[in-house]
């Protein structure tokens, strides 16, 4: 079979693919209590204590964090829903070291500044905790993504990055449609971080959100620590909200990779205006010079033949969008506009259809399972998901649906696009972090209802 055969065939597999009831995977153990441990109970990390609290089969063991009144939160959210209270460790940098020194938690979630995320990982696998959870991204470096996943194969654990919008109810939806076939073979796709976050890059050291002009030692939260990857870097520095979903479409690693990258960034100003507009041209912070483009647009090639367009945009006014473009032979979905075409199925030739009632027709059997879970979920219920995957995934023993090598080829884009950029965006090699097993492994990610 020639190459390009093999690697079409693995690619429609998951068309076949039928959705096998849960009852039919896994007897569970009710009284088999999960133990876990928390990195990092900032907001992020709030929410995923709120989902841990939430469930009756796992046990909050430990939480780490150096911030006083991030912890005075965490604890409040713990007291209120009747738990007991977990061990707590705090007072420096390195408390998460002396809170795996006890070697008690059969997984832990990672939710910290990006720049401690390798370290942390690293750390816990040595420990001997074979399911690690990490918030995006995993490491800072490419070779810092190297590490973190010889360290996965070394100690035979696994490290699952929590990308919720793989699991968006209208992205799961298109998904269910993309394995049916509805779009035909896929060809292009686009997708990207569109999000003013001027007011979370900036604050006042006290608001979590706006309110001022101050960051790094000044901030608060992520005006702490994330404005400073804008000051010093230039990049696509969150591509994974975008590139995960796609990832699911064209089954990279499973039957297909990415290729090859090319990066190119605008002119910066949009951080610069925002300061002057709301500190003045007289504060100090008006004098920084940022060099993250305000739009960074980066393209990818897949041996399958597929491209990808994903692009970075955080520092502009402008409406949240993740701007997907899902695109087949026989049609495509864009999100921005809510809308779809298929050809020959949607109601007028050459225009757009609403997508609404070919997404309800085609809702992931997860949602149609677990909505009533999500409620109250962050980010639209999609935040239950991801928690719900890690924790069932440890219960059976199982891997987790997205694994260290998805997460290493999703957050190495980081690195890449800063790469190519410093070259004149130029194209670069996109590294094979499977070592070419993406040529066998097949599609695993909701592939039932369970998980």
């Amino acid at each position: 079979m020639q190459r390009k055969e093999f690697i079409r065939n693995a690619g429609l597999a998951a068309a076949s693919v039928a959705f096998v009831p849960t009852s039919q995977l896994f007897a569970r153990k009710a009284d088999q209590k999960v133990k876990m441990g928390i990195i990092g109970v900032g907001q992020r990390g709030l929410n995923h204590l709120d989902l841990l609290l939430r469930r009756s089969d796992v046990e909050l063991v430990s939480i780490c964090d150096v911030d006083a009144r991030t912890l005075d939160e965490a604890k409040g959210m713990i007291q209120k829903s009747g738990k007991k209270m977990p061990e707590i460790y705090t007072g420096d940098n390195y408390a998460w070291k002396r809170m795996l020194d006890k070697k008690q938690l059969d997984g832990i979630i990672i939710a910290t500044p990006w720049e401690w995320h390798k370290d942390m990982i690293l750390g816990s696998l040595e420990s001997g905790i074979k399911y690690v959870g990490s918030e995006v991204m995993i490491g800072t470096s490419l070779e810092d993504h190297w590490e973190v996943v010889h360290a996965t194969e070394k100690y035979k654990a696994n490290v699952m990055m929590l990308e919720n919008v793989c699991y968006r109810r209208d992205v799961m939806a298109v998904l269910n449609m993309v394995r049916q076939g509805l779009f035909g073979e896929m060809i292009h796709l686009q997708g990207g971080y569109q999000h003013d976050l001027r007011e979370v890059k900036f604050n006042d050291g006290v608001n979590v959100y706006g309110h001022g002009v101050e960051f790094g030692e000044k901030g608060y939260s992520e005006a702490k620590w994330r404005t400073e990857h804008s000051v010093h870097r230039n990049g696509d520095l969150y591509p994974t909200h975008g590139v995960g979903p796609i990832a699911h479409y064209i089954n990279i690693n499973r039957g297909n990779r990415f290729n090859s990258l090319c990066s190119f960034s605008s002119k910066a100003r949009g951080l610069h205006n925002h300061i002057v507009k709301k500190g003045g041209e007289s504060h100090p912070n008006a004098k920084v010079n940022f060099r993250l483009g305000d739009v960074v647009t980066t393209s990818i090639n897949c041996v399958n033949g597929e491209t990808v367009l994903l692009q970075h945009d955080t520092n502009l006014p402008r409406p949240y969008s993740l701007g997907f473009r899902v695109q087949g032979t026989e049609g495509l979905w864009m999100d921005v506009n809510k809308s779809l075409y298929i050809e020959g199925k949607t109601a007028k030739p050459h225009q757009w259809e609403d997508a609404k009632a070919w997404l309800d027709k085609y809702d992931h059997p997860l949602w149609q399972r677990w909505s009533k879970e999500t409620q109250g979920a962050g980010h639209g219920g999609m935040d239950f998901f991801v928690i719900h995957a890690l924790i069932e995934s440890i219960k059976n023993s199982k891997a987790t649906p997205m694994d260290v090598y998805d997460a290493a080829t999703w957050s190495a884009i980081t690195p890449l696009s800063e790469k190519s950029i410093d070259l004149g965006s130029q194209t670069v090699e996109f590294p094979d972090f499977t070592g070419g097993q993406w040529m066998y492994r097949k599609p695993v990610f909701s592939l039932t209802d369970a998980y």
